[in-house]
């Protein structure tokens, strides 16, 4: 930052002021003196042109208001920004609240206690409470509106300062010894804060200030120091809460008198006096800080005592109260910016976010781009690109630059480990430094290479893009330089720091504390020489061929060094560099030219200086920063007004200077004439002057002189305009086509619609891309205007509201244009996928954009409709790939059949055992049976229902695995069947497709056992399940006849469950003899277990022990029994009895038998459940 005094204001009667505070929000300045002096003043600068001149706008008073209310020295002022309210005390304890009322302040509230003095007021953050500390030690918590909240006398103390935190939770209080109390908001003790600043100080002290920065701004990094606590001694703490143990500390060596942070806590003023050797008498100075203690800049103020001081709301001004005057001073701050490629870039904080918020503000079309940067450094540009210096992280001591483009788009990041304070970069090269050393980045940004080109790049793309060197080492150039950051950093520093640094194409210039200037060669980065210069630079810039660099001090003065002249010195030895005479002092910024090497443009004060060959030209008043300086024409951005309202920039703050070359041809040119002006700038050549020449020439349709102009600036494109224009015949139409050529397209236009030239105009307009206006003037033309012309007006038209996503509008052009390709898309887009399909459907066959329509109707799952448009352009594959990946099997079947496609059967298979992978057997089940593979979703169903049969699961689930099972067996006979008939035809039809049946379905029994007999597992567990429901009905005749067809299903069921039910039904209807057997065969059982067949045994022979292994009643029924087993005999399927009777029910599905009796009881097969 730069500081300097711009402003005096003496108070009538010599009255020494005592006290000043600067309103931050309307901009009011109170300041208090002895005699009960209180003034209310105002700076005005809110006229436009105030707005575009910034601070060097003239401020006048515009509110010089005397208050009259007090009788002793006023000695406290303090505002209530909030609510508009101006608190004020005199020696006497009188305290009086001022409003204001139509541009005045009168007295609202007076307060007098008679016992004390009044030491310090101070409002909270929201302006609701105030809080007055007496000397006393009395304190009052009172409302905005007068009341008093709370009191308390705080025995024994006497108190000298008061401070409210930001969240209001807390009030510190500074007491006359320098002790500083922490106090809640009620009043009650907490605890003595810690100063660790008065360590080791003798003799006597008072505090100086207390000022708690309340964070309304945002904070310049997170957890960032905001209490700052000083002490008349110089000491100086800045804490990050009321109980940090680990404050900064700031030693000022001055006498201090009163501190204040500016508007975004990133600055500390420190207002006092400090002791000179030799002079007597002390110098009135202001210091200011950084929140971490890095002191920035020192302003010496005239007078004998400084009492006070007050930043203005923008932190660019201060007021600083010196005996009976008040002196305004202007602040220069360094913000983070920087400008590329017409785009301005900017940083500023904000209160709802801990990080930077960084603007790409493009200046050309005036859009912003927003990036968030945590622990922001420093913004440097050139060229197209930006490099944002970071932290990369609070704990470790890591940083980060950044590349970025000019809308802020991250392109490289690079990690480095030393703190980069000093970045500056090249076309090719980011060089950052730290104090004691310097790393160097050797960038690429991406661009089309070709082949040679990227081969060389990968040559060379090997160790050497970045370096690191300490100031101290002597770097030959010719080493490859590792990135070695312990060779840098294991100096631990250097006694002579570095201090600013700047670079160029050739050369890197390293400035040092001492004075000392280093050379280094670039891209080699070699020590080539060693300048002194006489001063501690503070910022060095080269100019554009490397030959002179501009040196800006710690104090605001310019001076220049030239690096090429070789100078003689008394002893006789040759030396290389030579410092120039010029000197400027209040100097803050100054900008090359980037064409000719001894121009520059320089801020002093509020003036802008150009100079040329060190000689300046008459000053612009202007307070902007220089963004660029090309072309005889200086761009300059003013920062201070942008940083008011950042998120809303204005173009009106980018300002356009020419200098006076180019203003005094401009002049020559319109009042004396071409040639005269042409000798002028003959004598004064520059491409701009000769472009200035070249278009007044045009102007004036003298092609000859343009021509020779044209090629003195080297301007191919203007050349051939000329040529082009001398070979027109009708001047209308060369002056048509200058207007044109200057922008001034309406006119043009006019002039050839005068010339009945619309083709012309229609050219013209077409060339701009203003496609709205060619269908006008196509419109309006008489006669048929051309088809083709009107189509491809429509289609850009189109196409212009299909890039800003307006796809209604779009549509309706695309129509009148007949571009059905973009149709499709806006279609699309809208999801008006009617309009689709009837674009389809009016598109001729094997039309090209039919399989782009079938895909966006894949890309929504409209399967009907992408079919249709993949027939329709003849791409059956296609369209059973879609049905395929849309799970549409039997419309995928039945496409591949009428297109004879092989392949439907190995898609299946895939989509099958892409299911089975993921264990939906199921899926894949139901996937056969809509495409109609009724054999392979057999085969899966019987494996899950045998999988099911060895969990031993509910029986009755099953059995309806088995019956389904079968019913898809049944299902793939009728298709084997309907197959052959269809193939074979003639009288022998029938008898040949049945037995070519019957021989495909032999070899399907064949290949499995259950395609042979497939309802034999539905059969097991159907009479399984009607043995145990007729033994617990009690029929256990019934029960034993049914249990005995299960000896047909051993590989069915297991073994053991059969035998046991046998085995069981057979003693329950006293068939020892069966049940013997039954016993015999679980006994004889291999996979039982030793316990288990002892078990078998045991009760074996307790039953037969009681009973005979002989059947009680012996009777017909067992000869029928044997003759069903043999299979001789149908079975009821609803009772398990052998059907002897001739008549009886046989089911259609499932071909199972079952007594007229029970058929005419039931309604279903019991086994199959289908219909009877």
């Amino acid at each position: 930052m730069f500081i300097y005094l711009c402003k005096k204001i003496a108070i009538p009667g010599n009255v020494r002021l005592r006290c000043i505070s600067w309103n931050k929000d309307q901009g009011f300045i109170a300041c208090g003196g002895e005699d009960g002096l209180l003034k209310v003043l105002k700076l005005e600068t809110q006229t436009d042109e105030a707005k575009i001149k910034g601070l060097a706008a003239p401020s006048n008073l515009s509110v010089n208001q005397t208050l009259e209310g007090h009788s002793g020295s006023v000695q406290v002022v303090t505002w209530n920004e909030q609510y508009q309210k101006l608190t004020t005390s005199d020696q006497n304890g009188l305290i009086i609240v001022w409003m204001l009322y139509k541009g005045a302040w009168y007295e609202e509230m007076i307060n007098n206690r008679n016992k004390s003095v009044v030491r310090s007021m101070s409002w909270n953050a929201d302006g609701k409470k105030i809080c007055i500390v007496y000397e006393d030690g009395a304190v009052i918590v009172g409302s905005v509106d007068g009341n008093r909240i709370w009191g308390k006398d705080l025995k024994g103390t006497h108190l000298c300062h008061v401070a409210w935190s930001s969240d209001s939770k807390v009030l510190l209080f500074g007491m006359s010894n320098g002790e500083i109390h922490i106090y809640d908001n009620q009043g009650n003790f907490i605890v003595k804060m810690k100063l660790s600043c008065l360590v080791n100080v003798t003799g006597a002290f008072s505090i100086a200030g207390i000022h708690w920065y309340h964070g309304t701004e945002g904070y310049i990094e997170p957890d960032c120091p905001c209490l700052a606590v000083c002490y008349d001694n110089g000491r100086c703490q800045i804490m990050r809460d009321e109980n940090d143990h680990n404050p900064v500390l700031i030693d000022t060596g001055m006498n201090v008198v009163c501190i204040q942070w500016n508007h975004c806590g990133s600055v500390l003023a420190v207002a006092g006096s400090l002791k000179t050797t030799s002079q007597d008498k002390d110098v009135n100075i202001v210091q200011f800080y950084t929140p971490f203690g890095e002191h920035l800049r020192t302003l010496k103020v005239p007078g004998k005592q400084i009492s006070a001081l007050s930043w203005e709301g923008s932190g660019l001004k201060i007021a600083l109260a010196v005996d009976s005057y008040i002196y305004f001073a202007n602040i220069r701050p360094d913000y983070k910016w920087g400008y590329c490629s017409n785009t301005v870039v900017y940083a500023y904080t904000r209160p709802d976010r801990p990080e930077y918020c960084v603007v790409f503000w493009d200046t050309k079309n005036n859009e912003k781009y927003v990036k968030y940067v945590k622990s922001l450094i420093s913004i440097t540009t050139y060229g197209d690109f930006c490099v944002l210096a970071t932290k990369a992280d609070e704990n470790q001591p890591q940083y980060v630059l950044v590349l970025c483009n000019s809308i802020g788009t991250p392109l490289d990041p690079k990690y480095i480990d030393i703190g980069p304070l000093f970045v500056t970069m090249t076309k090719t090269h980011v060089i950052a430094a730290s104090k004691e050393a310097f790393y160097v980045w050797q960038y690429r940004v991406a661009k089309k290479l070709t082949a040679m080109e990227f081969n060389q790049v990968a040559r060379t793309r090997k160790e050497g893009r970045e370096r690191i060197y300490h100031v101290d080492d002597t770097p030959s150039g010719s080493a490859g330089g590792h990135l070695d950051y312990s060779r840098a950093i294991e100096f631990q520093g250097t006694r002579d720091p570095i201090c600013a640094i700047t670079a160029s194409d050739k050369m890197l210039l390293v400035g040092r504390e001492s004075g000392t200037l280093q050379h280094y060669s670039l891209p080699s980065v070699g020590m080539v020489q060693k300048f002194t210069l006489n001063c501690h630079a503070y910022q060095l810039s080269l100019n554009c061929n490397s030959s002179r660099v501009a040196v800006i001090d710690l104090s605001g003065v310019l001076t220049f060094f030239d690096l090429d002249t070789r100078v003689v010195t008394s002893t006789g030895e040759q030396m290389v560099g030579e410092q120039l005479k010029l000197e400027r002092k209040d100097v803050w910024d100054m900008k090359w030219a980037k064409d000719n090497p001894d121009l520059f443009a320089m801020m002093e004060k509020t003036r802008m200086y150009v100079f040329r060959n060190l000689d300046p030209e008459e000053p612009i008043q202007t307070s902007g920063y220089i963004c660029n300086f090309e072309d005889l024409e200086i761009k300059s951005v003013l920062l201070d007004e942008i940083l008011k309202n950042p998120e809303h920039p204005n173009k009106d703050y980018i300002i356009n200077f020419e200098i006076r070359s180019l203003r005094d041809s401009r002049a020559l040119i319109e009042k004396v004439g071409i040639e005269e002006s042409s000798q002028f700038i003959e004598d004064n050549p520059h491409p701009r002057l000769w472009r200035l020449l070249a278009e007044a020439a045009l102007q004036k349709l003298d092609l000859q002189t343009a021509e020779q102009a044209f090629v003195r600036c080297r301007d191919y494109q203007g050349i051939k305009f000329v040529k082009r224009l001398g070979n027109l015949q009708s001047e209308s139409m060369k002056q048509a086509e200058v207007a044109a050529y200057f922008s001034r397209f309406e006119e043009a236009e006019r002039m050839y619609l005068d010339m009945d030239r619309r083709d012309l105009a229609i050219g013209l307009r077409i060339k701009l891309g203003d496609w709205f206006r060619v269908l006008q003037l196509l419109k309006t033309g008489s006669g048929d205007s051309d088809d083709a012309l009107l189509e491809q007006a429509h289609n850009a038209i189109g196409d212009y509201f299909a890039d800003r996503q307006k796809w209604l509008n779009a549509v309706q052009y695309y129509v009148q244009g007949r571009n059905q390709e973009r149709l499709a898309e806006c279609y699309y887009m809208l999801e008006d996928y009617q309009g689709l399909e009837n674009l389809a459907n009016s598109l001729p066959e094997n039309n090209k954009l039919l399989p782009d329509i079938a895909y966006m109707f894949v890309r929504v799952g409209m399967c009907e409709q992408a079919v249709s448009a993949f027939l329709k352009c003849n791409r059956p594959k296609d369209a059973v790939d879609t049905c395929v990946h849309l799970n549409q099997w039997d419309k995928a079947v039945e496409l591949a059949k009428n297109h004879n496609m092989k392949e439907i059967g190995s898609l299946l298979a895939r989509y099958a055992s892409h299911l089975l992978e993921k264990n939906k057997i199921f899926d894949a089940i139901e996937l056969y049976r809509k495409a109609n593979y009724f054999f392979e979703a057999a085969k899966l169903m019987f494996k899950i229902a045998d999988e099911e049969s060895k969990k031993r699961t509910k029986p009755l689930r099953v059995k309806k695995l088995y019956v389904l099972s079968a019913l898809l067996i049944e299902q793939c006979h009728e298709q084997i069947q309907n197959a052959q008939k269809g193939k074979v035809k003639g009288k022998s039809s029938e008898a040949a497709s049945a037995l070519a049946g019957l021989l495909e379905e032999d070899v399907l029994s064949s290949t499995n056992r259950f395609a042979d007999n497939a309802w034999r597992g539905a059969e097991a567990y159907h009479f399984f399940i009607l043995a145990q429901r007729q033994l617990y009905k009690g029929s256990v005749q019934a029960a034993l006849k049914t249990a005995l067809h299960l000896r047909d299903y051993e590989d069915i069921i297991p073994a053991v469950e059969i035998y046991s039910l046998l085995a069981l039904c057979a003693c329950a209807n006293r068939a020892f003899d069966i049940c013997s057997k039954a016993f015999v065969k679980l006994e004889s059982l291999e996979t039982l277990r030793p316990e288990q067949r002892q078990q078998y045994e045991d009760l074996a022979l307790e039953i037969f022990t009681r009973h005979s292994p002989k059947s009680n009643k012996k009777s017909d029924l067992d000869d029928m029994l044997d003759s069903s087993i043999d299979g001789k005999l149908p079975v009821c399927v609803a009772t398990g009895d052998p059907i002897l009777e001739q008549r009886f029910w046989m089911c259609s599905v499932c071909k199972h038998c079952m007594k007229p009796k029970e058929a005419s009881s039931r309604s279903f097969c019991p086994l199959c459940h289908s219909t009877i």
